[in-house]
């Protein structure tokens, strides 16, 4: 334990461009985090003059969204900055843990960040660095860290490297390119922040350099954001300044009440491929699968036990090929037809030209189901099975997270879970998934 400026350091929160940041107590035992600069930047004068003027400048930062500045030393050495703590976790922390946000709750999201731009600006501070993890999910609503110091480091490091302060696949374009930098620049950062939010990467993976080229070069992917919100997200992402949004239209947008979608005249498909998960949730008696089929399936790709006798096709199927949680009951299924025995390959109704084929993927797992058979990969690791080793499929979910699970004849179990991150995501996977497992299950 060591004093910093009269505060009692009790540990480290993290560490960032400016330096490293301390949860501490005031003598009285409140809590603060304190910042301490870094040497090498706290013995540059341009720095300290930069440092100084942006802490009384952040003094005036007041706002529901902000963490104001409570003490600061701007003379000694070290260097630190002290603002209100705020516990909770940090917008990357809590999109790691529960996935994307919906429409509403990006809304949200985006009103207070447009909020708590506005109280930046009015102050004549630029932020330059807002990210999901300069994002706190505090109980109260969203709160935005760092923004006092931010103009005082890049100023340090343009001078030194002609480098650009930030974090790329957040940067603005202008930023990337060394230009000089307004408010408008936050804004396209928080266009970023609510793609990231939504479940995607408005510039996609790769290195640092790469992320600013395509940010400067290309248009950003708005795929994962909802639709009602696809056009304002990709208004702050444009390329030049003067045609992002301001904070105060931002929230003019944010606050509206969201579109109703139209609700056509009538469905343009039946209604047994246009149900949700949710309608799937009560299966009915008829199709009540055997016990084993709820048993938890292993682990991806665990070997099968041996079987006691040679593997064989049985004479007659003890449940339907293919399980799948039934319609909904506005939409009843006929009862199945008794399973046949599996007929050789090449037999059953041909199949005509252009083959149905599902492929489904996240960052880690895979699956492809087509005419050969199915195929998963989880890790780097693979499986493929041809359709005459099959005896299930089976598909569940929880949540956005689908498990792909295959029974082969030989008692054999593998199974493949992936994330969908979005529901939207999902329903598209069983769009996909359900009319191939139909057609070939039954061949």
């Amino acid at each position: 334990m060591e004093r910093i400026g009269g505060y009692l350091v009790e540990r480290r929160l993290g560490e960032g461009g400016m330096g490293t940041v301390y949860l501490a107590r005031t003598r009285g035992g409140r809590a603060v985090a304190l910042k301490v600069a870094k040497a090498e930047l706290a013995a540059d004068p341009v720095f300290r003059e930069r440092f100084r003027s942006e802490v009384e400048a952040a003094r005036a930062v007041g706002g529901f969204h902000t963490a104001p500045v409570v003490d600061a030393d701007v003379h000694g050495d070290p260097l630190w900055l002290a603002t209100a703590y705020i516990p909770g976790p940090t917008l990357a922390a809590r999109l790691a843990a529960e996935g994307a946000m919906d429409e509403p709750q990006l809304r949200s999201l985006g009103a207070a960040l447009a909020e708590a731009l506005e109280s930046i600006h009015s102050c004549g501070l630029v932020h330059r660095d807002l990210k999901p993890g300069n994002i706190i999910m505090a109980a109260d609503g969203p709160r935005v860290l760092d923004f006092g110091i931010a103009r005082a480091v890049e100023s340090t490091r343009l001078t030194a490297t002609g480098t650009a302060f930030g974090t790329p696949g957040f940067l603005a374009p202008e930023q990337a390119l060394g230009h000089d930098v307004t408010g408008a620049a936050d804004v396209f950062a928080l266009g970023a922040v609510l793609v990231a939010a939504a479940g995607g990467s408005a510039w996609g993976e790769g290195t640092p350099m790469g992320l600013m080229y395509r940010s400067v070069h290309e248009p950003p992917d708005v795929s994962a954001v909802p639709a009602g919100l696809a056009d304002l997200v990709s208004a702050c992402l444009a390329k030049e300044p003067a045609d992002r949004p301001t904070p105060t239209a931002l929230l003019d947008r944010l606050t509206e009440p969201a579109p109703q979608p139209a609700r056509p005249a009538a469905p343009p498909y039946p209604p047994t491929v246009t149900a949700t998960p949710q309608a799937f949730a009560a299966p009915p008696q008829v199709f009540a699968p055997p016990p084993q089929a709820f048993a938890a399936p292993p682990q991806a790709f665990a070997p099968p036990p041996p079987p006691a006798t040679p593997p064989h096709l049985p004479a007659q199927a003890a449940a339907p090929p293919y399980h799948q949680q039934p319609v909904p009951a506005a939409a009843p299924p006929h009862p199945p037809a008794q399973a046949a025995t599996p007929a050789p390959p090449g037999f059953g109704p041909p199949v005509p030209y252009g083959s149905p084929e599902a492929v489904l993927a996240d960052a880690q797992s895979g699956a492809i189901v087509n005419a050969d058979g199915v195929l998963l990969e989880v890790a780097g690791a693979s499986a493929d099975f041809a359709w005459e080793e099959i005896a299930h499929v089976e598909r569940h979910w929880r949540g956005n997270r689908l498990t792909l699970t295959v029974r082969l004849w030989d008692g054999g179990v593998y199974s493949c879970e992936l994330n969908a991150r979005r529901r939207a995501r999902l329903n598209t996977w069983l769009a996909l998934l359900d009319p191939v497992l139909a057609r070939y299950l039954t061949r």
